[in-house]
């Protein structure tokens, strides 16, 4: 469900928790915590306004199942007609500024990573469908997961198959708005990639990621990646070092003395995997994610040198994390990237059929 317009009053109390629960994800929260206030807002529907209002009254909001006490103050401020302080703190805290990139959010028309219940993600096809439309996309790429990352519940054939049904589906009823199909696909540790080949090349756009193995010695790394880059299948290099971060300010130029690392990065030589990008006419994504801002900035900028085009991306699993691209805009008009020069600035004809040239 899309989220009422930020501080709305009055509101619905059950809009409210959806609310809460969509700036949780926003804020790379407890994806537990947004869950138990979606639970909280379906409970609230499901007994009906008359209900709801006879239970506040009676201070025993907390007798519907998957109530509990933070879920019930917000309903009940909501309910007196207050803005709650737990959504009020969550607008003013979450809020992604547009910076020195804004004229290239400005030009981005999709986003090209996107996961969703069928696979790690929190929310449909549709409701993620639906966020990008109200971010002013004109496409969003489907790209969950590969069939061996089973943490991920990735996609096997017959469930991409289903999957493919269910976005042409959608396009017929969205439209002019499009879904593009795809797939985050696992690079193996030989550099061949994970899903049937025939598949592979009927999806619009390939996002090609190393998930394992990522403390793999540096000259092994770069001939997996290579391999993986220069396969003509392959539109974008995700997040290519595999770090997660703890530790940095808000996203921004980076000082790296101040990083803790959840996860370190893997290692390979820069130069030659960029150049096999280049050379491959294979994107280098830059991942949104707070936790990831992958590449890093002196990696970034050997990208650029080198003429990579690149994919400003979100990695979002949930809908309101479609509203990271600012951070990746910013990281890329610091280092003097420009639209054209950015594969999702293009239409959803051009992308398409720029990935599918070497397919």
């Amino acid at each position: 469900m899309l989220a009422l317009h930020p501080l709305e009053s009055p509101m619905d109390p059950a809009a409210a928790l959806d609310r809460v629960a969509h700036l949780i994800d926003r804020s790379l929260g407890s994806s537990r915590k947004a869950e138990a206030f979606r639970t909280a807002a379906e409970a609230l529907r499901h007994a009906g306004d008359e209900e709801v209002r006879r239970l506040h009254a009676a201070g025993t909001l907390t007798s519907l199942g998957g109530v509990g006490d933070s879920t019930a103050s917000v309903a009940a401020a909501a309910l007196d007609g207050q803005v709650p302080d737990r959504l009020a703190e969550l607008e003013a805290s979450t809020v992604v500024p547009i910076g020195e990139g804004g004229e290239i959010r400005a030009a981005l028309k999709g986003d090209c990573h996107s996961h969703s219940t069928w696979s790690d993600g929190g929310a449909t096809v549709e409701q993620m469908a639906l966020s990008a439309m109200a971010l002013g996309h004109e496409y969003l790429v489907v790209t969950d997961h590969s069939p061996r990352l089973t943490v991920a519940h990735g996609l096997n054939r017959e469930r991409l198959l289903a999957q493919l049904d269910e976005i042409d589906a959608l396009n017929e009823r969205l439209a002019p708005f499009r879904l593009l199909t795809g797939a985050e696909v696992d690079i193996f540790p030989d550099g061949t990639l994970d899903g049937d080949d025939d598949m592979l090349e009927r999806l619009d756009v390939v996002v090609a990621s190393v998930h394992s193995k990522l403390s793999m010695d540096r000259m092994s790394m770069t001939r997996r990646m290579v391999t993986a880059v220069l396969d003509p299948r392959v539109s974008i290099l995700g997040h290519c070092t595999g770090r997660k971060l703890k530790g940095l300010p808000e996203p921004g130029p980076e000082d790296e003395s101040t990083a803790a690392y959840i996860r370190a990065q893997s290692t390979f030589d820069a130069d030659i995997v960029f150049a096999a990008c280049e050379a491959g006419d294979t994107a280098v994504e830059i991942n949104c994610r707070p936790e990831r801002r992958d590449p890093p900035d002196e990696l970034l900028a050997l990208a650029v040198d080198v003429g990579c085009l690149v994919s400003i991306d979100t990695d979002a699993h949930a809908p309101a994390q479609l509203e990271w691209q600012p951070y990746g805009c910013d990281k890329a008009a610091r280092h003097g990237l420009t639209p054209d020069r950015i594969v999702n600035t293009w239409s959803a004809d051009d992308l398409v059929g720029w990935a599918g040239t070497g397919a």
